[in-house]
C-alpha cells in the first residue's frame, strides 16, 4: 500500500509529505520510502497559523476558514508530491494537521477537569481532493483512554531502530525536542518518551526578534556567539526541565512569551550570545533529561561505558534493562543547525554515547515526521494501535484518528 504521511510542526514553517510503501501488520510492518518533499506555507498563511497558535482569542469564522484551507493546501501538497514520484494515486493519507493548542494535562475548565488538544487541516477536504481515505485527529484517542496524546511518533522508532543487542536513544530535534528511550532487547511497554525541551523553536523566536530570519542557517549566528551561562542556568532550574514524564510541550511552554522572557535574561548580551545562548539550551536542556529521566547515575560504569536503567513513564520508578545504550539517534530539522549537532555532541561524550543520524538507518532526518504518520495512518486502516502507553502515559493501547472517505 502506498501511503502519503503529512506533517506540519511546531515551527510552522510549511509542510512535509512521504510517500511511502508499506507491508505486514503491527511490529512486522515494513515500509520504504518513495518520495520525501517539502512546501513551505505562504507568508500570509503561515502569519495565521502563528497568530491562531498565540491568540487568547480568535475569531471563530478565521479558524473554521483555517481548517479548511489547510485541508486544500495539504491535500495540493500531496498530489504535488506523488506527480513528482510519477504515481498515478496514493492510497492512504495520514495527515497529522497544523497543531493549534495542546494541553495533555487536565485542567479545571466548567467545572471539570478537561485536557484538550487541536489539530487543524480539514481531512474531508483532503479525501475529497486526494481522492483516497484521510486518517487524522491522531491524538484524541489516546487521551480519551488517560494519556498525553503526545509523543507519537514513539511506535516508529520502536518499528526502526529496536535491537536485541544495542540500546537506542532516538532524539528528534524539531520545533519541540522530544526523545525515545529504547533499550536493547525492550518489548514496548519498556520503551520511555517524552519531551525535553525546545527544539528548533526558541532559537527561530530569537532569530525573528533580533535578525528578522527565520532560522539560523546552519548555526552561523550561534558559531559567532558565547553562551550566557547565568542565563542558561536561570532557564534550566525551571519547573518544567525539573517535572518527571510523561510530559509534553508545544508554544504554550517555549512560545512568543517564553522568547521575551529569554530575551530580558540576556539583557545586555550581544546578539550572537544570545543566539548561542539559545542553541545551547536545546542541547544542555536534552543532556539534562537524559540524566535526570533516562540514564541513572549510580549505575554508570567507569570509562564512559554504561549500564543503564530506565524510568518507566506509568510507575516512575528506575527499571534496569539488559544492555547499555549506545548511541543517540538525532532526527529533525534541527540537525540542519551545525553548531546544535557540534554543542549536542560534545554534552554526549561524557555520557558515553555516540551521536548518530537517523538517515543512516533509511529514515531521512526531515522526513521522520512525516513517515510516522503515514505508518499511523497504516496501523489505523488495519485496525491496529498506533500509541505506545509507556511512552503517552495512557491506561491501554489504543487505534488512532478519525477516517474521512
Amino acid at each position: 500500500m502506498i501511503v502519503a504521511g503529512v506533517m506540519s510542526g511546531t515551527s510552522a514553517d510549511g509542510i512535509d509529505v512521504a510517500l511511502v510503501r508499506l507491508t505486514g501488520r503491527g511490529w512486522k510492518t515494513r515500509f520504504s520510502l518513495v518520495k520525501h518533499a517539502r512546501y513551505p506555507y505562504p507568508q500570509a498563511v503561515r502569519g495565521a497559523v502563528l497568530a491562531a497558535m498565540n491568540a487568547r482569542a480568535a475569531a471563530v469564522a478565521d479558524l473554521a476558514q483555517l481548517n479548511f484551507l489547510l485541508g486544500e493546501l495539504y491535500a495540493e501538497a500531496v498530489l504535488k508530491t506523488a506527480r513528482r514520484a510519477g504515481l498515478q494515486r496514493v492510497e492512504l493519507v495520514g495527515c497529522h494537521g497544523q497543531t493549534l493548542y495542546h494541553q495533555g494535562v487536565p485542567r479545571p475548565f466548567l467545572g471539570h477537569d478537561i485536557a484538550a488538544t487541536w489539530q487543524t487541516g480539514e481531512g474531508a477536504v483532503i479525501a475529497a481532493r486526494v481522492g483516497a481515505p484521510v486518517v487524522s485527529d491522531f491524538r484524541p484517542a489516546d487521551m480519551a483512554a488517560g494519556g498525553q496524546g503526545a509523543p507519537l511518533v514513539p511506535f516508529l522508532d520502536y518499528l526502526v531502530y529496536r535491537d536485541q543487542r544495542v540500546g537506542r536513544i532516538v532524539q528528534n530535534l524539531g520545533g519541540i525536542a522530544n526523545l525515545t528511550a529504547i533499550p536493547a532487547g525492550a518489548a514496548p511497554e519498556h520503551v520511555v518518551a517524552f519531551d525535553t525541551g525546545p527544539g528548533s523553536m526558541v532559537i527561530d523566536g530569537v532569530m525573528q526578534r533580533l535578525y528578522g530570519r527565520a532560522y539560523d542557517h546552519r548555526g552561523g549566528v550561534a558559531a559567532r556567539g558565547r553562551v550566557r551561562e547565568d542565563a542558561l542556568q536561570t532557564v534550566l532550574a525551571r519547573r518544567f526541565f525539573r517535572q518527571r514524564p510523561p510530559k509534553t510541550a508545544g508554544r504554550e511552554q517555549f512560545g512568543r512569551e517564553f522568547v521575551s522572557d529569554f530575551l530580558r535574561l540576556c539583557r545586555g548580551a550581544k546578539k550572537d550570545d544570545i543566539v548561542a545562548t539559545a542553541t545551547a539550551l536545546t542541547a544542555r536542556s536534552v543532556a539534562q533529561a537524559l540524566r535526570r529521566f533516562v540514564l541513572t547515575a549510580e549505575t554508570r560504569r567507569p570509562g564512559g561505558s554504561s549500564q543503564f536503567s530506565v524510568l518507566n513513564s506509568q510507575r516512575q520508578t528506575p527499571i534496569p534493562h539488559r544492555g547499555a545504550f549506545r548511541e543517540l539517534v538525532a532526527s529533525g530539522g534541527g540537525t540542519k543547525n551545525r553548531t546544535l549537532m557540534q554543542m549536542l555532541a560534545q554534552e554526549l561524550e561524557p555520557l558515553g554515547l555516540r551521536l548518530r543520524r537517523s538517515d543512516e538507518f533509511g529514515v531521512p532526518a526531515e522526513a521522520k515526521e512525516a513517515i510516522a504518520f503515514a505508518v499511523l495512518a497504516y496501523q489505523t486502516c488495519m485496525s491496529q494501535p498506533g500509541n505506545l502507553p509507556a511512552a503517552t502515559g495512557a491506561r491501554q493501547a489504543a487505534v488512532l484518528g478519525k477516517v474521512s472517505y
